[in-house]
């Protein structure tokens, strides 16, 4: 019986055992080609989608600011003892510094700032390479009220885009680590306020940021990291360019000032991360579309996607009251 039993006994040869080895590894590699696939494809997906939300959130606040560019407040008659309309002093500024128009715009990086260190002085922001063309900076002056505000009713504010290289460092031959550009605002505020309540409103004032007891300004407040580059351009009433540019510091440039009917915005991010699995090949090179001045090509495994939108001004005029 125990023989028998034996030979009752069923099992795999040594051939059928390598055979299911053989399939079941290329299934297993199969799957895993295939979730290697799906993984790749989800985090360029997820990329892509973060660069479209960081654009989206930078272009929403360029909107609200620069269709605010030029609003004054009118408070009209009333009760309070204030003026009807700002008392504010405009001065016809030739600096980019002490300028009260609307909108500003600076073409590339390499440009002068204002810094806070208790008075406005010149600085100059370096490029991660002299050859980038990034970034424009925009100044936007609009005016706002304060009722609980005697001394000084009546406000105005600057915000300022702008960029700044970044970079994660020096590698050991002393190369820039991941080199790239941020979006940062600052705001400062026009001070013209009366020593008390039954003195009359002075004609002068100063701007002043947070140093100087502006609680409503800030400084070097960083927006959106891996920008690529920004343009801004201002476009008169037919849609067309303004040309010579809306500048303070030039007679034809502070003629254009107040001829701003529209901006352009043109904004391009990066990735942090590689997205492509390889570097671009000869002929094949990977550009950035959208922007009037000429881009250059990239080679590396960078994902970069831009935005363009125009945004139309709501408070700027131009018939001979300012």
């Amino acid at each position: 019986m125990k023989k028998k039993f034996i030979k009752n006994i069923l099992g795999l040869t040594l051939v059928e055992i390598l055979i299911s080895l053989v399939v079941s590894s290329m299934m297993m590699a199969a799957m895993y080609t295939t979730y290697s696939i799906v993984n790749s494809t989800y985090g360029q997906v997820v990329n892509k989608a973060q660069i479209s939300r960081n654009s989206r959130d930078l272009v929403e606040l360029l909107i609200r600011d620069i269709r605010m560019a030029g609003f004054k407040y009118y408070l009209g008659t009333n009760s309070l003892n204030y003026p009807e309309e700002t008392y504010l002093q405009i001065p016809d500024a030739s600096s980019i510094e002490d300028s009260h128009a609307p909108i500003v715009i600076q073409e590339g990086l390499d440009h002068e700032s204002f810094v806070e260190t208790g008075t406005a002085h010149v600085t100059k922001n370096t490029k991660n390479n002299p050859l980038d063309i990034c970034c424009d900076k925009i100044h936007i002056v609009f005016d706002d009220f304060d009722q609980t505000n005697p001394l000084q009713p009546y406000k105005r504010y600057k915000t300022t885009y702008y960029a700044r290289p970044m970079d994660d460092g020096t590698d050991a031959q002393g190369e820039l680590i991941n080199p790239r550009y941020a979006i940062y605002k600052s705001k400062i505020s026009w001070s013209q306020p009366r020593g008390n309540e039954t003195d009359s409103f002075p004609a002068t004032g100063e701007w002043i940021g947070q140093l100087q007891g502006c609680q409503e300004c800030y400084h070097e407040q960083l927006i959106r990291d891996y920008v690529e580059d920004i343009e801004f351009i201002a476009l008169d009433r037919n849609g067309k360019r303004l040309l010579p540019f809306p500048d303070p510091t030039t007679v034809a440039g502070r003629n254009n000032l107040y001829k701003i009917r529209s901006v352009d915005i043109k904004l391009s991010f990066r990735s942090e991360k590689d997205f492509f699995r390889r570097e671009a090949r000869d002929g094949q090179l990977r550009k950035v579309l959208g922007f009037s001045r000429t881009k250059e090509d990239y080679t590396d495994r960078y994902l970069r996607d831009s935005v363009v939108v125009t945004v139309y001004t709501r408070n700027i005029v131009d018939e001979g009251l300012f």
